[in-house]
């Protein structure tokens, strides 16, 4: 079986099941599928091994499979890990943890092949067989000088269709494309995927080559700032641990803080309702149409708030736009509105019975309420980007509260002027 359905099999398993399989798999095959396994799978085995067992598959994983391991472990477990691994990766480990986290510095592995500019095809592939078996990828190799400094990269399919006695200084691509170890992770992903490159060279503030970010590892980060941008936008505090796996009181945890936040910012709306107490027991019937003047505005503010979040993740809109954006939200939201409008005034005259003034008064509600939640679902993420924050802060909930007081006070202001309340 494939390394990654070995350790499938293993979340079936209860914990003593995973020992008792983890060892009696290969030696050369176990440290690959525990690379494959969650975090939690991972310390249960980690901890239930002998010192030398738990070395040799720390030996065996790639540099950055044993960092993120060791940044979940106990201080403890990790100073008897270290001091029971060899000095090449206690080397490389202690390396990666000096960089802060979701730095490229953190992510990127250290196994790579590098070449010198003067060597001939020949020597370049000698050099490959000779080092690549324990490097985490051997198609793109890089072209450094005697100061490490980073000046080229090869391709392995061009060295194979090369004569062996051409130099790699002659055709090397020196159009080089680099992250420095403190770019964030998300920006490295972003670079990655435009350029559709397997693997990314990271440098050093002089441009030294530390390391290389791989494909693989990019399809973490794109899944866990992903996983983090939608928890963010259903106002919970992001975690990194999955659903079953975390317990109520986690959960709790995550959640309460913005629900009381929210609850408290809600009070506005009812204190608008208190004070147009007078305009609602002259017209009871307004009161029917709040719930859906509401939840309409909120639906709207929480499209353009997606919309508009999602453009500034992958940079297709920039704070320089924002009057581009508004413009094209007003435009947008006076087409809704109207369409909302006219088919509500429909609903209301052949099913409702409402009078033509209380109508009126509904559909001119949603046009403009419309045009105020497109306005603040488009505005607030672009500003808390500006700001320094996460612009995923500024979705749905945080726009539906702020949008259904202003739904509110539109709604009774516009009742009360043209019904003259």
């Amino acid at each position: 079986m494939n390394e990654a359905d070995i350790a499938a099999v293993f979340e079936e398993l209860e914990n003593e099941e995973q020992l008792k399989l983890f060892r009696i798999l290969p030696k050369t095959m176990a440290a690959d599928v525990f690379a494959y396994l969650d975090i939690e799978t991972q310390q249960t085995i980690i901890t239930s091994l002998t010192d030398r067992e738990a070395a040799n598959i720390i030996n065996n994983l790639m540099a950055d499979d044993a960092t993120d391991l060791m940044e979940e472990m106990p201080a403890g477990v990790v100073k008897k890990l270290l001091a029971n691994a060899d000095s090449e990766t206690r080397r490389d480990i202690n390396h990666l943890l000096r960089y802060p986290e979701d730095s490229a510095g953190s992510i990127m592995t250290v196994e790579f092949v590098d070449l010198k500019v003067h060597l001939t095809v020949k020597q370049a592939i000698e050099r490959i067989r000779r080092t690549g078996v324990d490097k985490e990828t051997i198609n793109i190799c890089y072209v450094l000088d005697n100061e490490r400094h980073l000046i080229g990269t090869v391709a392995l399919r061009y060295l194979l269709l090369r004569r062996e006695d051409e130099v790699i200084g002659d055709f090397m691509n020196d159009n080089i494309i680099s992250v420095n170890t403190m770019t964030d992770q998300e920006e490295v992903a972003m670079q990655i995927s435009k350029y559709d490159f397997t693997a990314m060279p990271v440098v050093d503030n002089e441009n030294r080559l530390v390391g290389i970010i791989t494909i693989d590892d990019v399809v973490d980060i794109m899944r866990e700032e992903a996983t983090e941008d939608i928890e963010k936008m259903a106002a919970i505090v992001p975690t990194d641990k999955p659903y079953m796996k975390t317990s109520v009181f986690e959960t709790y945890k995550k959640r309460i803080p913005w629900l009381l936040l929210l609850m408290i910012s809600a009070t506005v709306t009812g204190g608008i309702i208190t004070n147009f107490e007078s305009a609602l027991a002259a017209y009871v019937v307004l009161t029917a149409f709040i719930p859906m003047l509401m939840d309409t505005g909120g639906n709207a503010g929480g499209q353009a708030s997606v919309t508009i979040i999602r453009g500034l993740s992958l940079n297709e809109i920039e704070f320089a736009d924002m009057l581009k954006v508004i413009w094209k939200e007003i435009r947008v939201a006076m087409l809704c509105g109207v369409t909302l409008a006219c088919t509500n005034f429909v609903k209301l005259m052949l099913i409702d019975r409402v009078s033509i003034p209380v109508a009126a008064v509904v559909c001119l509600t949603l046009v403009v309420e419309l045009l105020f939640a497109k306005l603040v679902g488009c505005t607030l993420p672009m500003f808390a980007e500006k700001l320094g924050f996460d612009p995923a802060v500024m979705a749905s909930p945080f726009i539906t509260t702020i949008v259904d007081a202003l739904s509110l006070l539109i709604y009774f202001t516009l009742a009360t002027h043209m019904l003259r309340l």
